[in-house]
C-alpha cells in the first residue's frame, strides 16, 4: 500500500486541488490573461486545421457512429456530441499537425487539451463570459504544467509521451473549474484522471495515435470532472503517493517540491511558448540555426556537402533517429527530414509535410548529409537548454560555418510576439474560414474577457467548412 511508503511531498495533491478549485479571473495577472488569450487563438488554429485531417476525421467518424446527446460541437463540422466525444475529437485535432503550443519544463502541449474542454462546457451552458472561460483554461494549464514539471525528463526517458500522462492533469482541472467543483471534488477529479494517464512515445515514428493521446487526455479529464460531480471518489494522495502514484510511476527522477513551489506567485501558465514550424518543438533551434546560416552565406543544398547538429541528450533521443518515410508523424518528429525541407524550401510548415513531399527522392538525398550527435556543453548547461542547437555546415568547396541557438524562436525567452501568432493563425486557418470569419475570431478572442458571452466565437467555430 501506498501508505507503507513515504510520500514523495505530503498533502500535495489536496494543495493543488485548493488552489484550482478557488482561482477567479481576478486571481491572474494581467501577463496571464494576455498569454491565454494568445494560446487561445493559436489553439484554435490548431483545432481547426486539425480537424480536417484524416486522422482527426477517423476519430470524429467513431464518435457520430457511436452517437450521443448532442450538446457540444465537433469544430468545423455543424455536427454536435456529448461533451466528451467533441473533446475527443477536438483535442486529437488540436494536436493533429505539430503546432499547438508548448510548456518547455513539463513538455505539455495545454492548448490542444484545455480549449476544446473549455469550449466544450460553454456550449453545453449555452456560452459562458469570457472571464469565466479563460479563469478555467489557466487552471488547465497551471495544474497540468506543474505536474509536468515535477515528472521531469525522467518521464519521458522511461518512454511515456507527456501530452497523453501529465496532460490528462490539464484536462481534468479545466474541465472541474467549468463545472464549479469544491476543493474536495477537484481532489477526487485529479485523482480519478490520474488512473487514466497514458501514452507511448513509440507513437512518433509514424503513428496515427500519437495525435490521439491529446484527444485521450482530453476525455479522460472530461470524464474524471464528471464522475467527482457525482461523488465518485479518486486516489487523494495520486500525485505524491510513495508506491503507486503518479510521480513515483511514471518517472524515475520526479521533482515533487516542483507541484507547488511558490503556486499563486509565479504562474506556470505565463510561460507558454509558440511553434513557428510545424514540427516537433526540440528541433526548431537547428532548423532556425541552419536557416541563419543559408541565408548569411547564402548557400543552397548543391553546395553542401555535410551538416553536423549538437543538440541535447533529450532531443537526440527523440529526434535524431533514422529517417524513412512512413508518414506524416514521423517527418514531423524527425530532424533530418526537417533540416532537408529547410535547405530546399527555407521553411518548416504544412505544405512541406504534406504526403507527397515525405520521399521526395532530393529530400531523401540530403537527409543522409545530415550528423547529429550529443553536445556534451548543451547538455551540461541542464534541463532549460534541451531545446538549443549548434549547427555546422561543411560545403563541397571546403568551407565551413558554425552558428548556435539557445533559446529556440518562439520560447518565453525568445519570444513570438501576438502579433506573430496572429500572422501563423492567419495562415494556418486560411483553407478553413472564410476572410471575414478570420477577423472576428481574431477579435472576439482579443475582447474576449469583456464578453458577456462565448456564443458567438464557439458558433463560427462549429460552423460546417
Amino acid at each position: 500500500m501506498s501508505s507503507n511508503t513515504p510520500a514523495l511531498l505530503e498533502g500535495a495533491t489536496r494543495t493543488l486541488a485548493e488552489f484550482a478549485s478557488g482561482v477567479a479571473f481576478d486571481d491572474l495577472p494581467k501577463q496571464v490573461v494576455a498569454r491565454m488569450k494568445t494560446s487561445l487563438l493559436d489553439s484554435i488554429g490548431c483545432c481547426l486545421f486539425g480537424a480536417t485531417l484524416p486522422w482527426t476525421q477517423r476519430v470524429q467518424a467513431m464518435v457520430e457512429e457511436e452517437g450521443a446527446r448532442p450538446v457540444a460541437s465537433i469544430f468545423g463540422s455543424g455536427r454536435r456530441t456529448s461533451i466528451a466525444g467533441a473533446v475527443l475529437v477536438n483535442a486529437t485535432a488540436g494536436h493533429a499537425f505539430e503546432l499547438d503550443d508548448i510548456h518547455k519544463e513539463s513538455i505539455v502541449h495545454a492548448g490542444s487539451i484545455a480549449v476544446p474542454v473549455v469550449l466544450a462546457f460553454a456550449e453545453q451552458k449555452g456560452g459562458v463570459p469570457g472571464r469565466a472561460l479563460l479563469a478555467a483554461m489557466a487552471t488547465g494549464y497551471e495544474i497540468g504544467t506543474r505536474v509536468g514539471n515535477a515528472a521531469t525528463m525522467g518521464l519521458f526517458f522511461r518512454g511515456f509521451h507527456p501530452q497523453g500522462t501529465s496532460g490528462v492533469f490539464v484536462a481534468a482541472a479545466a474541465a472541474a473549474h467549468m463545472l464549479g467543483l469544491d476543493a474536495a471534488q477537484m481532489q477526487h477529479a485529479l485523482g480519478i484522471v490520474g488512473s487514466q494517464a497514458g501514452g507511448l512515445m513509440a507513437a512518433q515514428e509514424g503513428a496515427m495515435v500519437k495525435r490521439f493521446h491529446s484527444g485521450r487526455a482530453a476525455q479522460s479529464g472530461v470524464y474524471s470532472a464528471l464522475l467527482a460531480q457525482r461523488g465518485f471518489t479518486g486516489i487523494g494522495d495520486v500525485l505524491e503517493a510513495g508506491y503507486g502514484g503518479y510521480l513515483s510511476t511514471y518517472s524515475d527522477k520526479p521533482n515533487a517540491p516542483r507541484l507547488t513551489d511558490e503556486l499563486g506567485a509565479v504562474w506556470e501558465a505565463g510561460k507558454v511558448g509558440y511553434k513557428p514550424h510545424a514540427c516537433v518543438t526540440s528541433i526548431h533551434s537547428s532548423l532556425d540555426a541552419f536557416r541563419q546560416l543559408l541565408d548569411t552565406h547564402q548557400l543552397t543544398p548543391g553546395d553542401i556537402e555535410r551538416v553536423d547538429v549538437g543538440t541535447s541528450r533529450m532531443t537526440y533521443q527523440h529526434c535524431a533517429w533514422t529517417y524513412k518515410a512512413q508518414g506524416v508523424t514521423a517527418a514531423q518528429m524527425n530532424l533530418f527530414y526537417g533540416i532537408a525541407v529547410m535547405a530546399y524550401d527555407g521553411v518548416a510548415f504544412v505544405a512541406q509535410y504534406a504526403e507527397e513531399r515525405l520521399a521526395e527522392p532530393r529530400l531523401l538525398d540530403f537527409v543522409e548529409r545530415v550528423h547529429a550527435h550529443v553536445d556534451d556543453e548543451i547538455e551540461a548547461m541542464g534541463p532549460a537548454y534541451r531545446h538549443a542547437a549548434r549547427v555546422k555546415v561543411t560545403t563541397r568547396d571546403g568551407r565551413s560555418f558554425s552558428h548556435e541557438i539557445l533559446n529556440r524562436r518562439g520560447s518565453p525567452e525568445n519570444p513570438m510576439t501576438p502579433a506573430d501568432v496572429e500572422y501563423k493563425f492567419r495562415n494556418v486557418v486560411a483553407s478553413c474560414l472564410s476572410p471575414a470569419h478570420i477577423e472576428r475570431v481574431i477579435a472576439l478572442v482579443d475582447r474576449l474577457e469583456h464578453l458577456d458571452s462565448t456564443g458567438e466565437l464557439i458558433a463560427l467555430l462549429a460552423a460546417p467548412r
